[in-house]
């Protein structure tokens, strides 16, 4: 090698050996896999930030319609207070509806049943035998002669 020249120096150097030249190939390829790889991720990425934006706006669109719904029950039923009526779902919103109704129609069963019993008739109450005891003898007399329509 001392015999060369720098001109020969330098073509050795610049020239890859032919397993030099194959490695660098298989190395470009891999690369270009990989960039085509990168490439499909990308894709990919932006293909499921586009569905995740998608299911915000449903996800907006669905609490925006619960809400909706559960004005629309709390407006049907205004026997029912309205904070008894809540629910996150369609079906939570139902079941607290059909508790809500089950509540009121077992408080109005009681009330009116309370009310029955302490119903008074109407008119003047029938005349019951005057008690007697604890009184004297003249009182007793006089109880009687009033019973009978006379005066005392």
């Amino acid at each position: 090698m001392e015999n060369e020249t720098p001109e020969t120096q330098e073509t050795q150097n610049t020239a890859p050996a032919p397993e030099d030249s194959e490695a660098i190939a298989a190395q470009l390829e891999e690369e270009k896999k990989a960039k085509a790889s990168l490439a499909e991720k990308d894709a990919r990425i932006a293909e499921l930030e586009a569905t995740a934006a998608e299911l915000g706006q449903v996800r907006e669109a669905h609490a925006q319609a619960i809400a909706k719904y559960l004005d629309a029950v709390r407006a049907a039923n205004p026997a029912i207070p309205r904070d008894i009526i809540a629910g996150e779902t369609i079906e939570e919103i139902d079941a607290s509806v059909e508790k809500a109704k089950a509540i009121a129609d077992a408080v109005r069963q009681n009330l009116e049943a309370q009310a029955k019993e302490a119903r008074v008739p109407a008119g003047a109450p029938t005349r019951g035998e005057i008690s007697l005891e604890g009184l004297s003898p003249r009182e007793k007399i006089a109880a009687g002669i009033q019973q009978k329509g006379g005066t005392s």
